[in-house]
């Protein structure tokens, strides 16, 4: 068995060794063949005149050893492994698919390799800001290391389930939902940026169980509903804020752009308080949520 002291902890981290068993195939035609020579050895000691006991007993311990090697048979389906334990010392892991022969004392715990789903709950927690939010994750994940899984952690199934739900908590504290600061990352408008952190920081917490997290993202996230429709009147607020500012810079572009063409092309020549006017007019057609409706001026700007 392959292991190595964390001198931090004092705690031994098992290594996978891998191993090949015999095929079962061959030991089935032995141990056929062997069972009918048993049986033919006490068939003949039997009925032999005068009966043979060296036989008779030869049979006997040929079925009994037939009985006993029986139970070193097993099958693995693809992407499924067998760890071999001989009176509680780990010996090796058998991964090749197919029908196999072993030492009848091992003990074979069968551990699946194929990944699987792990679908987080929904958890109630507080995000940078404070603000509380629901947030939830799935997890995609299997086992590497069969030796780390089923002895450096007690049931690794349960241990992964438990650590993915500590590092959801952390990484939601440590984001904001949303408006987290110029160039700052949040939960709500960097999916990537946070998946890639929580694939990180579950990846650095189940190492220690040899376990290998092929991906891992946020199913949902939302506001507690406490505080959701006050937070939902503040996006829209900003939303609109957000659109105003927009409205107003292109209708002060536009403005400028029709200043310009006019003054470049000589079209008209205006005065600084015809400017104002028309600068006036121009912003109320371009910013008004409602159609305008123009007066008509048939003075001029004097009168």
């Amino acid at each position: 068995m392959n292991t190595s002291q964390n001198s931090s902890s004092n705690v031994s981290i098992t290594r996978e060794n891998r191993m090949s068993a015999l095929s079962g195939w061959l030991m089935l035609a032995f141990v056929i063949i062997w069972a009918i020579g048993g049986v033919a050895l006490f068939v003949a000691g039997a009925t032999s005149r005068p009966p043979s006991a060296t036989f008779v007993f030869l049979g006997i311990f040929a079925l009994v050893v037939g009985i006993v090697l029986s139970p070193g048979f097993f099958t693995l389906q693809p992407n499924e492994s067998a760890a071999l334990v001989l009176f509680g010392s780990y010996k090796g892991t058998v991964r090749a698919s197919g029908f196999f022969w072993a030492n009848p004392f091992f003990k074979k715990i069968r551990v699946s390799l194929r990944a699987r789903n792990l679908n987080g709950e929904r958890l109630k927690v507080n995000d940078k800001r404070g603000n509380p939010i629901e947030i939830a994750a799935v997890v995609v994940w299997r086992v590497e290391d069969t030796a780390q899984a089923l002895f450096d952690v007690d049931n690794f199934e349960r241990y992964v389930a438990v650590q993915s739900e500590s590092s959801v908590r952390h990484l939601a504290s440590a984001y904001a939902y949303d408006d987290g600061g110029e160039g700052e990352p949040t939960l709500r408008t960097s999916a990537d940026v946070v998946a890639a952190e929580l694939q990180r920081e579950l990846q650095e917490r189940l190492s220690r169980a040899g376990v290998v997290i092929e991906e891992a993202r946020l199913t949902h996230l939302a506001y507690a509903p406490e505080i959701a429709q006050a937070m939902l009147r503040r996006q829209q607020a900003e939303a609109v804020i957000s659109a105003r500012q927009k409205i107003v810079h292109g209708a002060v572009s536009m403005v400028e752009m029709a200043l310009n063409d006019l003054s470049e092309k000589h079209v008209v020549v205006l005065d600084e308080e015809r400017k104002a006017a028309m600068v006036s007019n121009l912003l109320v057609v371009l910013c008004s949520e409602s159609e305008v409706h123009p007066v008509v001026n048939t003075g001029t700007l004097y009168s």
